[in-house]
């Protein structure tokens, strides 16, 4: 078996739908191992948090446990969600090597939810799902830190029942989403079935649980993955930039091989060139109550993979989320800045020569967004990471389909002139749809599609000339010609002014010139109404006689609209009057209108 030094501690990212309880969850484990452990034996990290194994193995209550694991614990990432967790990337796959979805047990699937079951199924990382306040069940009896099953014999039977029926649908919802999974004490392989830990982030119930399965997961699916060198250059992965008071812009990075050290110099990617920089300050949290803030750090002199830690340095302004960072010297330099450009240019989005506009926070991100969007099949013009800019939305008012005149936007900012460009009359025929749920956006966009083209079979509606079928009624002839008027009963469709007409035979002879209904004009008259209609170019007892059957003679390139495009949309008697209008077409011709 591997050595145990030769193995760093695995990435756990934790995932789920708002309010389900990710961040208490966190807080929860890195509670825990401060109260058993020894002041000092968590270690805290930028954006993640160190569970060490003596201290779990505390927790558990088994001290033969330290000897059956060989991971030195367990790092669990501090951002919340799946941003973290397609951020955190190496290589073009996910850095994470374990994840724990968070479903609350009485709420159930939530979009989030969905959507981080997605991403880990396409990143094939092994993870498990944590049922979620427990104590929220009707009647439950609280038993602070005990492991599920202890704290499950003292429940109620009617509590264990409400348990299980809430356990079955999340179960079920699973399986729906192609995911065999069970209750994790009753799953032999994990290698086929997802176990499912229920939990309370609150009383810290199933707590244990959660992280002897991850533990298991990683010793089983993972030992090979989490050899690393401890001596090495460092290797890692941008988590965020950002801003920091006497500092200026600042790195926090993920190191997941090697050394890092101050005075290193580092390649990390960007949009353009990769920045080649000198690490002037390794940067941790002075105290583990304050990770949530980092308002105060300790400068350190090293770090060893896995960790996490703030790095200051001159050029940071322009380094990407979710890029490369890359320990060089003197002779690898060359060889290194090749290497991370390499790996950002891999991201580059295969693009449609019409289609949308996507941007997105990080490179995770962008691959995500656009994966997804591919899969519905919406066609992509541009795909970029970064918020969205002036010339972004001056350049998507330059599209004129109104279906790709549309900005897609997960987890970025309007910069102002941005904002100020789409409220004048320039930007008004732009659509701008920001969220930070890509399966949001995908439905907004959706709809948004739907409506349009609401819109556009309204206006094809509007203006194309539709089947119509009348009758010349006997008796009802008011004058003979310049123009002939009569009195007609509608059989089928519609009948319009200004439309041509013509005999059933196919003959054209003339063109309706007004309606009147009750001795008012009328623009349009539907099937079962009887109306006086003035024709001009036709004579009665020439071109037209009583009792006649006349047709709306439709041009052909409306015809084939008909046909073709809204069909469907038509009503059973304009469908029928368009059907036999065609036949009558097709004698003479039989590609009339195909």
């Amino acid at each position: 078996m591997t050595d145990k030094k030769n193995l760093r501690t695995p990435i756990v990212c934790v995932m789920g739908h708002v309010d389900h309880g990710k961040t208490t969850l966190l807080d929860k484990i890195r509670g825990t191992a401060i109260v058993s452990g020894e002041a000092g034996a968590i270690t805290q990290h930028i954006g993640a948090t160190e569970v060490p194994m003596d201290v779990i193995v505390e927790k558990l209550g088994d001290p033969k446990l330290r000897d059956r694991f060989m991971v030195p614990g367990l790092l669990f990432i501090d951002t919340p969600g799946h941003h973290a967790f397609t951020t955190l990337r190496s290589r073009g796959g996910a850095l994470a090597d374990l994840a724990i979805v968070v479903v609350d047990v009485n709420e159930g699937f939530k979009p989030q939810t969905y959507e981080s079951l997605q991403i880990l199924k396409r990143f094939k990382t092994p993870f498990v799902i944590v049922a979620n306040k427990v104590d929220r069940i009707n009647g439950w009896n609280p038993n602070r830190d005990m492991p599920f099953a202890a704290t499950f014999k003292k429940q109620s039977e009617q509590v264990q029942s409400l348990l299980d029926n809430r356990l079955y649908e999340v179960i079920g919802e699973l399986y729906n989403q192609g995911f065999a999974a069970d209750r994790y004490d009753r799953v032999t392989n994990f290698q086929k079935a997802l176990g499912v830990i229920p939990a309370s982030a609150v009383t810290g119930e199933g707590i244990p649980d959660v992280l002897m399965v991850l533990l298991g997961l990683a010793q089983r699916f993972l030992e090979s993955n989490l050899e690393y060198s401890a001596t090495g250059p460092g290797v890692g992965t941008v988590l965020e930039v950002k801003e920091e008071k006497g500092l200026g812009a600042t790195a926090d990075v993920i190191l997941y091989d090697g050394t890092l050290k101050k005075g290193d110099t580092v390649v990390i990617g960007s949009l353009g060139e990769p920045i080649q920089t000198k690490v002037r300050a390794l940067l941790k949290p002075r105290e583990l109550s304050e990770i949530r803030y980092e308002s105060k750090f300790r400068q350190i002199k090293k770090v060893t993979a896995a960790v996490g830690v703030k790095i200051s340095a001159p050029g940071l302004d322009d380094a990407l989320a979710g890029a490369p960072l890359r320990v060089a010297d003197e002779e690898t330099l060359e060889e290194i800045v090749e290497q991370v450009k390499s790996e950002i240019d891999e991201v580059r989005i295969d693009t449609d020569s019409m289609g949308v506009m996507i941007k997105a926070d990080t490179i995770g991100s962008l691959e995500a967004l656009v994966h997804e969007f591919q899969k519905e099949e919406v066609p992509i013009r541009k795909a970029e990471v970064g918020d969205i800019s002036h010339r972004d939305v001056v350049e998507v008012s330059t599209v004129e389909d109104p279906l790709y005149s549309v900005l897609i936007g997960f987890n970025v900012k309007l910069h102002a002139d941005s904002k100020e460009f789409l409220q004048g009359a320039q930007g008004s025929n732009v659509k701008v749809f920001t969220n930070d749920v890509i399966y949001r956006l995908i439905e907004d966009y959706q709809e948004y599609v739907k409506k349009q083209q609401e819109l556009a079979e309204k206006k094809i509606f509007e203006t194309i000339i539709r089947p119509g079928r009348f009758k010349i009624l006997p008796g009802c002839v008011f004058r003979q010609s310049k123009p002939a008027v009569v009195g007609v009963r509608v059989l089928g469709g519609v009948v319009r002014t200004n439309t041509d007409v013509m005999l059933e035979n196919g003959n054209a002879v003339g063109k309706i010139k007004g309606l009147q209904s009750a001795g008012d004009n009328i623009s349009s008259a539907r099937v079962g109404m009887e109306v006086a209609m003035a024709i001009d170019g036709a004579t009665v007892g020439r071109q037209i006689k009583e009792e006649d059957y006349l047709f709306v003679n439709v041009p052909e390139r409306h015809a084939k609209v008909l046909e073709h495009e809204i069909f469907e949309s038509l009503s059973s008697d304009e469908q029928e009057t368009l059907e036999r209008f065609l036949e009558i077409k097709r004698k003479g011709n039989p590609f009339w209108a195909k």
